[in-house]
């Protein structure tokens, strides 16, 4: 091999290394054929600061569903906590990992992913050069 063969070789392979080293790690997507039994009874705990309860969710391990039991998460100052959840689609149930999302800028209410006015100014967002002020009119 030549000497720009092996820089290029070289580049490549480095390259390759970080973007692989970049990308987030993501939970694995669960589908299975069986809807999950009804969700357990478990006492919610008091309050407890700087902290938001999760209440406990069926899991699929590869055979069958296991219960994981509710527990605390560190609260993240503008972020609401969504639930683990499964969701159906044409007979095949998907589990909706538990997550935090962006909160709701203009406090409505409406999480900032489906408000569609997010400053109320009667403009849509799409429509809006300025969605997130809402000193405007």
């Amino acid at each position: 091999m030549t000497k720009k063969t092996m820089s290029l070789l070289s580049a490549a392979l480095l390259a390759a290394t970080l973007g692989a080293a970049a990308l987030p790690s993501q939970a694995a997507v669960v589908t299975v054929d069986v809807a999950p039994p009804a969700p357990r009874y478990e006492a919610t705990p008091a309050p407890r600061h700087g902290y938001h309860w999760t209440a406990g969710y069926w899991n699929w391990n590869g055979h069958r569903y296991v219960w994981v039991p509710g527990t605390w998460v560190r609260e993240r100052h503008g972020y609401y906590y969504t639930e683990p959840s499964w969701v159906e689609h044409d007979g095949r149930w998907t589990l909706q990992h538990g997550r935090w999302e962006r909160g709701d800028r203009d406090h409505d209410g409406v999480p900032n992913r489906y408000d569609h006015d997010r400053d109320n100014d009667g403009v849509p967002n799409q429509y809006d050069r300025h969605p997130d002020n809402p000193h405007r009119h």
